[in-house]
């Protein structure tokens, strides 16, 4: 009886984390679409030259001689506070796991269908277009979908989509960015050194053994992150991995379970009310003081150190990391006609990827669960809500923007690639809403007549 009272009261706190998130990521990627235009303005403005020089410009920290970090400003944030930003990813994606919408098959089928077709059908599309060119390093630009962005898009339809379709989007979207790290760790990775990846693992391992000895001190966690992430940035793996290995380790159960927390709290307010506490308040009592942070101390031991971590982020993430990392990589000079961008086969394979080939994914794999059994579309939902909102999964753009560095050095291709994921997010936004707002005139008209 009481392990189920306890599970139920973090699958509650669990489930309030996953609602707070679906509304900061809405107001997040409202954000970032300010923050991509500034990006574009700075990029085709009289001070882009300056707006370039700046990201390349080395920041150093020194810790010692043989700890060091030199890296360019681009590097800290494409680096540095993306790790961060697969971390808050990876979070996410333990918590659907644990109490979401991933959280049994019967939930996750649909989504994970969806989300495999996503990424599966424009790199194929990528492919066709690209085998046998120097571009095929990118067939992984594609696959990605934009969480922040496409649930700003959906956020401004307001009631007028059913909020399980945001909650789909959701499940989705953190399957997606699952996929582009794996992507990531096993495509575009190089110069591997065995030495800090060694390091790397052996860190990894210490952090496993702190969570199997109940450790729910969060100081030793993000002590040990630092070092994970400080050995795979010099491992030749994309240090970013070292977000999604971190959050692996972060224990899932509150240091007090909610048995102990009920029978502390009913002691210390027992406790408090023998004091005088109808004539002096806690500044003039040291042990009402004492009895009250006992309380605070003990509520807070109640959290799971997993929702710690993630709700301390969540806001730094999407209102900080993610519309900084816009305006450092989507300042692309829009220099190319787009007649050079659709008639090369980089460009043509990306916007067919994007625009078509994420809705056809999504919803033939979703069509095809549900045909075979295996999944099943909720009830609140129409086929034409899943078409729409695979278009606007098309909105690749963080992921996208983000392989797109790794997969090209030549600033030509870069350039190519960047206008093309701007392009083709824009017309899956446009495609996506207006699909979804077609299909409620029409359930609205339909309603009328009955």
């Amino acid at each position: 009886m009481d392990q189920s009272v306890e599970r139920n009261s973090i699958d509650l706190a669990y489930k309030a984390t996953g609602r707070k998130f679906l509304d900061r990521e809405t107001a997040g990627g409202l954000l970032l679409i300010g923050a991509t235009v500034i990006a574009l303005v700075l990029g085709n403005s009289p001070w882009a030259d300056t707006y370039h020089h700046y990201l390349k410009d080395e920041l150093l920290f020194e810790l010692s001689e043989h700890f060091t970090f030199r890296l360019t400003l681009e590097e800290w944030i494409n680096d540095g506070l993306m790790a961060i930003f697969f971390l808050v990813a990876s979070l996410e994606l333990k918590r659907e796991i644990l109490v979401g919408e991933l959280s049994s098959l019967k939930k996750a089928s649909m989504p994970l269908l969806g989300a495999l077709g996503g990424m599966v059908v424009p790199a194929l599309i990528f492919v066709a277009l690209n085998v046998d060119t120097e571009n095929i390093a990118g067939w992984g630009i594609p696959m990605a979908t934009d969480i922040a962005y496409s649930l700003g898009i959906i956020g401004l339809l307001g009631q007028r989509v059913p909020l399980q379709l945001k909650i789909f989007l959701v499940a989705l979207a953190i399957v997606d960015d699952l996929g582009a790290i794996l992507v990531i760790a096993l495509f575009y990775s190089n110069n591997l050194s065995w030495l800090y990846l060694g390091a790397g693992a052996g860190t990894f391992t210490l952090l496993l053994l702190c969570n199997r000895l109940g450790v729910k001190n969060l100081f030793w966690y993000l002590l040990g992150g630092i070092i994970l992430w400080y050995c795979f940035l010099n491992s030749g793996v994309h240090p970013t991995i070292a977000g999604v290995l971190f959050a692996i380790t972060i224990p899932v159960k509150p240091k007090l379970d909610s048995k102990t927390l009920k029978e502390r709290t009913a002691r210390n307010v027992a406790a408090l009310e023998e004091t005088d506490i109808e004539n002096r308040d806690p500044f003039q009592d040291s042990r009402q003081r004492k009895f009250l942070e006992a309380i605070k101390k003990d509520t807070e031991n109640s959290s799971p150190p997993l929702l710690k971590l993630e709700n301390s982020l969540i806001d730094f993430n999407v209102f900080f990391i993610i519309p900084v990392f816009a305006i450092a990589n989507a300042g692309v000079k829009l220099d190319v006609s787009l007649l050079e961008v659709v008639s090369g086969s980089l460009g043509l394979g990306i916007l067919l990827g994007l625009a078509l080939g994420k809705a056809l994914g999504i919803s033939l794999f979703a069509l095809i669960g549900e045909k075979l059994g295996i999944a099943e579309l909720h009830s609140s939902l129409r086929w034409r809500h899943v078409v729409g909102m695979g278009m606007i999964a098309g909105i690749g753009f963080t992921m996208s923007l983000f392989i797109t560095n790794l997969a090209f050095s030549d600033p030509e291709l870069v350039k190519i690639s960047k206008i093309s994921i701007l392009l083709a997010s824009l017309i899956a936004a446009v495609g996506g809403v207006t699909m979804l707002l077609i299909g409620t005139v029409r359930d609205s008209h339909e309603n009328r007549k009955k």
